[in-house]
């Protein structure tokens, strides 16, 4: 078992974090979930985003990408933002946001505490049922200047979850992996300024953008992704 702070070192700030582990470790992970912790073992920032960030710059943030086992099988989580924010109004998302000076050291153990400190804050997830087995390179989301690391956990133990604050989120709801791998559920979105990317018509929802990206990298770099037609486009509003 490899902890953040043996793996990358730990600065004051992240000393103060207390109470938040920073364990990351792939001991225990149930069979279905290796292919995903072998493919974030390896994966290159290339081969997840063209949208990298820059040398200097950019706010520091990360979500949790978490799998769990539902009724239906293996499951990811996700939330929907409220409808009334000024950016990113009613689109589905991981949990997550900037990290706080408390988390500790953004090349640390920072994007690790601040992604299961955020899930808990707008899901009411409990962290200490969530193991984290992997962390995929930082990308960039150029429209909100965001530095973004994806943490990838377990919910070896799952906790009741819902909106903690409906001025910020509108729902949380989990999303089976059986229909973010069915092709009847893939499409492609085309943004008015020209960008054309993955998305999910799932749980009466439209998964697109940065979130999008990062499930269709991870489907298909663990051996789960089935041939979809590409050319299935859903246009998006100019507003999004």
């Amino acid at each position: 078992m490899t902890s953040a702070r043996e793996q990358y070192g730990e600065s004051a700030a992240a000393r103060a974090a207390a109470g938040r582990e920073a364990t990351v470790t792939v001991e225990g992970l149930p069979e279905w979930l290796v292919p995903v912790a072998r493919a974030a073992a390896t994966m290159e920032p290339r081969q997840l985003s063209r949208f990298l960030p820059p040398e200097d710059g950019g706010r520091q943030s990360a979500v949790l990408v978490l799998f769990g086992h539902g009724a239906r099988g293996p499951e990811v989580l996700l939330m929907e933002r409220a409808g009334t924010l000024r950016s990113h109004a009613g689109q589905p998302s991981f949990p997550g946001g900037a990290l706080d000076p408390e988390d500790g050291d953004p090349e640390g153990p920072g994007p690790v505490r601040a992604a299961l400190r955020e899930a808990q804050e707008e899901t009411g997830l409990d962290p200490s049922g969530v193991q984290v087995f992997g962390v995929l390179p930082r990308l960039y989301i150029p429209v909100s200047g965001f530095v973004v690391t994806p943490v990838l956990g377990w919910w070896r133990t799952p906790s009741p979850v819902g909106v903690v604050d409906r001025a910020e989120t509108a729902r949380v709801f989990t999303v089976p992996v059986a229909d973010l791998t069915d092709p009847a559920h893939r499409v492609t979105t085309r943004h008015p300024s020209g960008h054309i990317g993955p998305a999910f018509l799932v749980e009466n929802a439209l998964v697109w953008g940065f979130t999008a990206g990062v499930i269709d990298r991870i489907l298909h770099y663990a051996g789960w992704e089935i041939a979809w037609d590409r050319d299935k486009q859903v246009p998006l509003d100019w507003r999004s």
